[in-house]
């Protein structure tokens, strides 16, 4: 067997552990890189390390940590309630304002499942308190993440164009970023007019009061009736530890207000001055923790360390599959199909597959290399089959499988959950079975870039 093929199929060996035993896939490809380097490539640990993605690792530890500050001091609470009060309580602009909200989280650079775990369990509660769907908030939720998660700084973004820059393929940020959001606003547009969103229209706004809702500062109306009573023979202690544990979210504080001052700072040292997202943010991060350490105090341990595990693992071992030459010999081997326009879909469609029941990162990481080849030809656009591939390989995320459809699927109160379950699922078939196709025919085959 050729060391080749033997790499793909340690690969795929990968792919189904990380699926059917619950293991980080970046753990597993550190190890299938150590074997497959040292048992059939013979190569030594630098040359197994020289495929580890240094800057992605700052990209991704600099982002995380500054998020993971802006959830500690409540300022992404602040955002979310914001949200809620500027549309005055209007239900039928809460399932757009989840999307929009899960978007610029994204968009700035918190991870994908990071977003939706800090929005879904708001956007279920008000689903179920004002009878909207719950397979419509939780598919707004989801679809506005990966919507935005394709900025120039965000995590997405910047892996893909990352691993772009990195084969040396033609690219474009910009025209990333649009597909990724434009594919999921229009999908958001369908589930909102087939899943009951024309109808709120009809019941008005909220009181502005019931709009700080679940997951904010508590109503002080129905306090003495809900949670946040003293329990009897607790006394006052009890209620001054429920203040302390659910702050107000509504106001402004002087440490909101600089951890705002800093995601702007981002924005424009990023995309003004064109400095690099890591070590801005690790950077804005600890100007942040040295002026507030006791909100700061948990922000390193909350940083996505699994998903930089996973990044880093999976590309180490991609950089393996590149100095054993598997990288040239598949995508020669998708490329020999014969029809580039039928291989430029298959690629799709494995992507959204595999992608459904994996990480999606993880996916990204491994295909875009493997089409290098098969884009060297010049037959297909690069610029267009790599925003295909990353927009197949995300939007499928709703799957109740993926990270954030289990987010959803557990934030959903008062929901019967087998039911919910099948719907994910049954909704995830459909994106699968639909949408890479549709990216394929849209922006594959007019050829861009």
């Amino acid at each position: 067997m050729s060391p080749e093929l033997i790499s793909i199929l340690v690969l795929v060996v990968v792919f189904v552990i990380a699926t059917t035993r619950s293991v980080n896939m970046g753990a597993l490809a550190f190890a299938a890189a150590f074997a497959v380097g040292e048992l059939v490539a013979d190569l030594d640990a630098d040359g197994i390390f020289a495929g580890f993605p240094g800057d992605l690792f700052v990209v991704l530890v600099g982002v995380t940590y500054l998020f993971a500050i802006a959830r500690a001091n409540g300022t992404t609470d602040w955002l979310v309630h914001a949200s809620i009060r500027l549309v005055r309580g209007r239900v039928a602009l809460i399932p757009w304002v989840m999307f929009a909200i899960t978007g610029a989280l994204t968009a700035i650079g918190a991870v994908s499942p990071a977003a939706v775990a800090i929005v879904a369990p708001i956007a279920l509660s008000f689903a179920a308190r004002y009878g909207i769907s719950p397979l419509l908030m939780g598919a707004m939720v989801v679809h506005g993440a990966q919507g935005g998660g394709f900025s120039p700084i965000s995590i997405y973004g910047t892996i893909v164009n990352g691993i772009v820059e990195r084969e040396h393929l033609p690219g474009n940020e910009v025209f990333l970023f649009l597909a990724s959001l434009i594919v999921n606003l229009v999908i958001a547009g369908v589930m909102f007019v087939l899943f009951g969103g024309l109808k709120l229209w009809a019941q008005g706004a909220v009181p502005s009061d019931d709009a700080a809702g679940p997951g904010g500062a508590p109503d002080k109306r129905d306090a003495p009736e809900g949670g946040t009573a003293p329990a009897s023979g607790s006394g006052p202690a009890t209620a001054v530890a429920t203040r302390t544990e659910a702050p107000d979210t509504t106001r402004l504080t002087p440490a909101r207000i600089a951890t705002l001052t800093a995601l702007v700072a981002l924005v424009v040292a990023v995309l003004a001055f064109d400095l690099d997202a890591g070590l801005t943010s690790i950077t804005l991060a600890v100007i942040l923790s040295a002026a507030w350490p006791e909100d700061s105090r948990k922000a390193v341990g909350q940083i996505a360390w699994s998903t930089v595990l996973l990044i880093c693992g999976v590309l180490t071992y991609v950089g393996v599959l590149e100095e054993i030459g598997t990288i040239k010999w598949a995508g020669e081997g998708v490329g020999g199909i014969g029809v580039p326009l039928l291989a430029a879909v298959l690629l799709c469609y494995i992507g959204a597959i595999v992608s459904a029941f994996a990480s999606s990162v993880g996916i990204m990481g491994a295909l875009i290399p493997l089409a290098v080849p098969f884009l060297a030809q010049g037959e297909i656009g690069a610029v267009g089959m790599v925003a295909a591939l990353a927009v197949s390989a995300t939007v499928v995320d709703v799957s109740p499988f993926s990270t954030n459809g289990a987010l959803v699927l557990a934030a959903a109160p008062d929901v019967d959950r087998e039911r919910f379950f099948r719907q994910l699922m049954i909704y995830g078939g459909i994106v699968v079975a639909v949408v890479p196709a549709v990216v394929w025919l849209v922006l594959v085959v007019p050829g861009f870039g």
